[in-house]
């Protein structure tokens, strides 16, 4: 044992190993490794690939979108609030659903040429649109207090337009396409 020196034991062991060093490379090296023609050899080819890649982005995208993936949604639909507000407008029987429907057939019956078909089918109309915007009230209302009891106060407000505008659509049209089937509430 030294007392004042280390032995060749002691040396080994405190070295920590050294790890492997790469030496950068020359810039010649570099720029010779990212060269690639500035234009392609066929033009009409490489025009043809990059549209076929976009296409197929394009329908990843839309199937993502549609099947309600994260990734794939527009900011005003992402997140568990409005993934919750979604399935519950699409579990809800709305009135709102008709108003479509409803359309068509007041838009056909301004066609009679008796006024007073035409006069009901108007009262028809506004009574129809006041009893959907009281059905849309109602559940805004009905949609924030199960929004409190799921994700707290804070959570609670902001999402009665959302779930008007998806209540009113018909619901094959509704995208991202209803997860839920009718009268099954999410948790």
């Amino acid at each position: 044992m030294a007392l004042f020196r280390r032995s060749a034991d002691d040396k080994a062991a405190a070295a920590p190993p050294q790890p492997e060093v790469r030496r950068t490379p020359k810039q010649s090296e570099q720029v010779a490794r990212n060269r690639r023609p500035l234009v392609p050899e066929d033009r009409k080819e490489a025009r043809r690939q990059v549209q076929e890649k976009m296409r197929a982005e394009r329908e990843k995208a839309r199937r993502g979108f549609e099947s309600g993936d994260e990734k794939y949604l527009p900011a005003r639909d992402k997140g568990p609030v409005r993934r919750y507000v979604r399935d519950w407008v699409d579990a809800r029987l709305s009135i709102g659903t008709l108003a479509m429907p409803m359309m068509i057939v007041v838009l056909v019956m301004t066609f009679l040429n008796d006024p007073q078909w035409r006069l009901i089918a108007n009262l028809v109309l506004w009574g129809f649109v006041v009893v959907v915007v009281l059905d849309s009230v109602f559940m805004a209302w009905q949609l924030r207090r199960a929004l409190r009891a799921k994700f707290g106060e804070k959570d609670a407000k902001g999402h009665g337009w959302y779930a008007t505008m998806r209540a009113v659509q018909l619901p094959f049209m509704r995208m991202p396409k209803p997860r839920t089937k009718l009268f099954h509430y999410p948790e």
